[in-house]
Protein backbone atom coordinates (compact mmCIF):
# COMPACT_ATOMS: atom_id res chain seq x y z
CA UNK A 1 0.00 0.00 0.00
CA UNK A 2 0.90 3.73 -0.67
CA UNK A 3 2.60 5.37 2.23
CA UNK A 4 0.69 8.45 1.40
CA UNK A 5 -2.59 7.11 0.26
CA UNK A 6 -4.50 8.77 2.59
CA UNK A 7 -2.65 11.68 3.85
CA UNK A 8 -0.34 13.43 1.53
CA UNK A 9 2.29 15.84 2.66
CA UNK A 10 1.35 18.95 0.78
CA UNK A 11 -2.07 18.86 2.49
CA UNK A 12 -0.31 18.94 5.82
CA UNK A 13 0.44 22.26 7.37
CA UNK A 14 3.63 22.41 6.06
CA UNK A 15 5.56 24.80 3.85
CA UNK A 16 6.43 23.81 0.33
CA UNK A 17 7.86 25.01 -2.62
CA UNK A 18 7.05 24.70 -5.75
CA UNK A 19 8.45 25.44 -9.39
CA UNK A 20 7.13 28.52 -11.47
CA UNK A 21 6.31 27.70 -14.73
CA UNK A 22 8.14 25.38 -16.53
CA UNK A 23 7.77 26.25 -20.22
CA UNK A 24 7.54 29.84 -19.35
CA UNK A 25 11.09 29.48 -17.68
CA UNK A 26 12.31 27.96 -20.79
CA UNK A 27 11.33 29.77 -23.51
CA UNK A 28 11.76 33.16 -22.20
CA UNK A 29 14.90 32.59 -20.12
CA UNK A 30 16.89 29.98 -21.88
CA UNK A 31 15.67 30.55 -25.33
CA UNK A 32 13.86 27.07 -25.71
CA UNK A 33 11.90 26.49 -28.80
CA UNK A 34 9.24 24.57 -27.54
CA UNK A 35 6.38 23.52 -30.46
CA UNK A 36 2.97 24.05 -28.79
CA UNK A 37 4.27 25.25 -25.53
CA UNK A 38 5.33 21.43 -25.01
CA UNK A 39 8.19 20.42 -22.67
CA UNK A 40 8.14 16.64 -23.35
CA UNK A 41 10.27 16.91 -26.46
CA UNK A 42 13.19 18.12 -24.12
CA UNK A 43 12.73 14.63 -23.03
CA UNK A 44 13.87 13.19 -26.84
CA UNK A 45 17.90 14.23 -26.36
CA UNK A 46 20.56 14.84 -24.19
CA UNK A 47 20.61 18.46 -24.11
CA UNK A 48 17.52 18.28 -23.18
CA UNK A 49 17.44 16.02 -20.19
CA UNK A 50 20.16 18.34 -18.53
CA UNK A 51 18.26 21.40 -19.37
CA UNK A 52 14.97 20.09 -17.51
CA UNK A 53 17.29 18.74 -14.44
CA UNK A 54 18.98 22.14 -14.38
CA UNK A 55 15.45 23.72 -13.93
CA UNK A 56 14.36 21.31 -11.30
CA UNK A 57 17.59 21.36 -9.59
CA UNK A 58 17.50 24.94 -9.14
CA UNK A 59 13.97 24.51 -7.25
CA UNK A 60 15.05 21.53 -5.07
CA UNK A 61 18.22 23.97 -4.00
CA UNK A 62 15.74 26.46 -2.73
CA UNK A 63 13.64 23.91 -0.99
CA UNK A 64 16.86 22.09 0.67
CA UNK A 65 17.92 25.81 1.78
CA UNK A 66 14.73 26.71 3.65
CA UNK A 67 14.17 23.14 4.70
CA UNK A 68 10.58 22.99 2.74
CA UNK A 69 8.75 20.22 0.70
CA UNK A 70 8.98 20.63 -2.87
CA UNK A 71 5.78 19.96 -5.12
CA UNK A 72 7.11 20.08 -9.08
CA UNK A 73 5.28 19.43 -12.24
CA UNK A 74 6.50 17.40 -15.33
CA UNK A 75 7.57 17.69 -18.53
CA UNK A 76 4.35 17.70 -20.39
Amino acid sequence: MSLYRNQLPQLSSGLFVTDGGLETDLIFHHGCSLPENASYVLLDDEAGLTLLKRYFEDYLAIADAYGCGIVLESAT
